[in-house]
């Protein structure tokens, strides 16, 4: 297990920009020591070039005392301000839900009304289900409580209105669960009805929740539990006794209403307003899933835009997480003088234990200061954060053609899953996971790990270090931001080994950097594949809506393929009509992880168009049989294809060959299942490296294959995969137009 973990504010900083480092102990650890590197290598596996850091003279550079940090995961609702809630007059509670755990065996929280100001505290009401999965209704009077139920659970992901209420003149509890749509041979309600032996007292300072109920933290901070797992959609609370049986809706009542919310409005806000009037305004917290169906929704549209009436439910998960909280250990401003680059700060502690935060730093806003720029694809990474998808999805071993090994980072995030989950991960309620956060430790973003992002893009510094070639380092998050401004004035750009995932703004910056005559250099696979958006409400979090068409780990459900952060559709960039092929020349085709492969040469590449890219490689050479992966050809692979975009006049050079039967066709290339859909027998299963010009004289190469930088080092860097690479960034560096 890990015994020191941290992260820092944002990804991404400049000179004179500040970041915050967060820090917990794991293991209790009474100190720890960090220090500020420069990263060149991150992989140090046996047949890798070996970690490589430089020491950086930084002020943070030091010591300072531990601790371990709280989290507090799981979604829900807050009210602001403390609300008052007299039991003396009754009162009734009342939300239409539907549940996604209910063999939960553990309470969970729908409306709660406590005073949360002391520990152990039982003054106040919550409307739940109980560990059955029952509705059911708690209050207690600061001395004892007792939970009243209906004694039924719900059925899973069926629509209930579930409400209690309290006629204090008789000191009477009743709660009632109403399917909205029954089935055969069940009855139209269950309700519990019970005096309570002991009189509830009034809450003049009441805290209000809607998903979870909350108890008093450490240091102050607030902590949630009995958490939700499902939607809830208006819920409300009422001054006075209702009788259950005769609530038809939430937002309907007779009597004075204390709160209530419509979740169908303000879709990408935040913050929830109360439309009682009475000023309970609410904040979401860890983000839960917005832009889902409601109760009523029948298909009507499938765009929340077009009818937001319908999707007045939010969808709380015991496992969402948006900001950690941690407090800052240290933060350091960032030297005016401090070179763009990929840079990270190493803890340890005392006796072993050691976590590694990567940052990126660009140049100065507005400058260049070298030639080209290397992208970290940060949302990718982001999108892969903890995932804890290759050892839950039963398929991995099949797909990966082995059995798995779990590193130090992967048991401590599977028995961890409060460090939250990746856009590949299923919540623990079986829901897809929609968003994913920076705002915590997010451990396989890290050298020392896997070959697989980060981890592989570090082996493309490691090259230009190799070969004396200076370079800047943009982001993701800040193309999205800056656009073409932060792209237009490199000579050449070189996305790395798997940018997968783009918002609009971003496909908009490439492709205006493409057609102003920039040089694309792509070195990886599987790029540029999904649509994401960002909220500035949620700054550090992406969002992905995933439909019926990808390569997918789960598919949200009908109604539910609209970005909730900015209204647009979700899925595949392909399906939308801005295919990677179109800017890059190829696209995803296939995938396997069982070994790379070799590229042979293609009659395209004899064209003289092609001659500087093959200067001092022979007509018959196998092209990257060799590397840490045995191959330069492997994981995931992109083709061309015209019908998609690619240019008529492109030169395919080289082709991939000889993958094993783990290599299938992606879902998207497919009209209908058929045989031989594997690379043994299906020579579409393939890499394919291609090359073209474009009208303003610039040109795009693409390798297509994330394990193309693997070979990068092999031989000391000597190989005809360098050697390629090298010759296409030279000519691309060159400031003659190309056509």
């Amino acid at each position: 297990m890990l015994k020191i973990v941290g992260y820092t504010d944002r990804p991404s900083a400049r000179p004179g920009e500040r970041l915050d480092f967060k820090v917990s102990c794991e293991g209790g650890g009474s100190a720890f020591d960090a220090r500020i590197v420069r990263l060149i290598c991150g992989d140090d596996g046996p047949a890798s070039p070996g970690y490589k850091a430089i020491p950086v003279d930084a002020k943070v550079n030091g010591s300072y005392p531990g601790r371990k940090q709280a989290v507090d995961a799981g979604s829900y609702m807050l009210v602001k301000q403390p609300a008052t809630f007299l039991s003396s007059a009754g009162f009734t509670m009342a939300a239409i839900v539907q549940g996604h755990w209910i063999d939960k065996e553990a309470p969970q929280t729908i409306i709660a009304c406590h005073d949360v100001s002391q520990a152990g505290s039982t003054r106040g009401v919550t409307l739940c289900l109980d560990r059955s999965g029952a509705g059911a209704v708690t209050v207690g009077d600061g001395r004892g409580q007792i939970t009243l139920g209906t004694g039924r659970p719900l059925a899973s992901k069926r629509w209930y209105l579930l409400a209690a209420s309290y006629d204090a003149t008789d000191r009477r509890l009743v709660v009632i669960q109403r399917p909205l749509e029954r089935q055969f041979g069940e009855p139209d309600h269950s309700d519990g009805s019970a005096v309570i032996p002991f009189t509830l007292p009034d809450l003049t300072a009441a805290t209000i929740t809607v998903g979870a109920s909350l108890i008093p933290g450490q240091a102050g901070r607030r902590q949630s539990q009995h958490h939700f797992d499902g939607k809830v959609e208006a819920p409300a609370l009422y001054a006075g006794y209702l009788d259950p049986l005769r609530i038809s809706h939430p937002s309907w009542a007779s009597v004075p209403c204390i709160a209530r919310w419509d979740f169908s409005r303000d879709m990408a806000a935040k913050s929830v307003k109360d439309q009682s009037g009475n000023g309970h305004d609410a904040e979401l917290v860890n983000l839960p899933t917005r832009a889902v169906t409601g109760s009523n929704w029948h298909s009507e549209t499938t765009n929340w835009r077009e009818r937001p009436d319908l999707y007045g439910a939010i969808h709380f998960h015991c496992d969402d997480l948006y900001d950690m909280g941690w407090a800052t250990d240290f933060a350091w401003t960032l030297p005016d003088d401090l070179a763009s680059g990929i840079y990270a700060c190493e803890l340890t502690i005392p006796g072993g234990g050691e976590d590694i935060l990567p940052f990126f730093v660009l140049p100065p806003k507005g400058k260049v200061t070298a030639s080209v720029a290397l992208l970290a694809s940060t949302y990718t990474y982001l999108a892969y954060a903890n995932s804890h998808h290759g050892y839950e999805d039963a398929l991995s071993e099949v797909c990966y053609g082995a059995l798995l090994e779990l590193g130090p980072a992967e048991q401590f995030l599977k028995e961890r899953r409060d460090f939250g989950v990746s856009l590949y991960d299923r919540h623990r309620d079986g829901s897809g996971s929609s968003y994913s956060s920076w705002l915590r430790p997010i451990l396989n973003t890290r050298p020392k790990r896997a070959i697989w992002n980060f981890n592989a893009d570090l082996h493309i510094t490691d090259w230009l270090h190799a070969i004396g070639q200076p370079y800047d380092i943009i982001t993701d998050d800040r193309i999205h931001a800056e656009g073409v401004e932060l792209l237009k004035n490199y000579r050449c750009v070189i996305a790395g080994t798997h940018p997968e995932y783009h918002t609009t703004q971003m496909l908009d910056a490439f492709e205006r950097y493409q057609k102003d005559g920039g040089r694309l250099i792509y070195l990886g696979g599987n790029g540029f594949y999904w649509r994401i958006a960002t909220n500035p409400e949620w700054p550090a979090a992406i969002e992905v809506r995933r439909g019926e068409a990808g390569t997918r780990c789960y598919e949200l459900p009908p109604g539910e393929r609209y970005h909730a952060f900015s209204g647009e559709f979700g899925g595949l960039w392909r399906s939308q009509g801005r295919a990677p092929q179109k800017v890059f020349g190829v696209g995803f085709v296939t995938e396997g992880f069982d070994a790379s492969s070799y590229y042979v040469r293609l009659a395209d590449s004899f064209d003289p168009r092609a001659a500087f890219i093959f200067d001092g490689i022979g007509a018959d050479e196998r092209i990257g049989d060799f590397g840490i992966l045995g191959g330069a050809a492997g994981l995931e692979l992109d083709a061309a294809d015209p019908e998609l975009g690619t240019p008529s006049h492109a030169l395919i050079l080289a082709k991939s060959v000889e993958h094993s039967n783990t290599f299938l066709l992606t879902p998207e290339e497919l009209l209908a299942g058929f045989p031989g859909l594997d690379a043994i027998e299906n020579d579409r299963c393939r890499a394919e490296v291609v090359f073209f010009e474009t009208p303003s004289g610039g040109a795009v190469f693409s390798t297509g294959s994330i394990g193309w930088s693997s070979a990068l080092a092999h031989n000391k860097y000597d190989n005809n995969v360098s050697r390629m690479t090298l010759n296409v960034l030279r000519r691309f560096l060159d400031p003659e137009r190309f056509g």
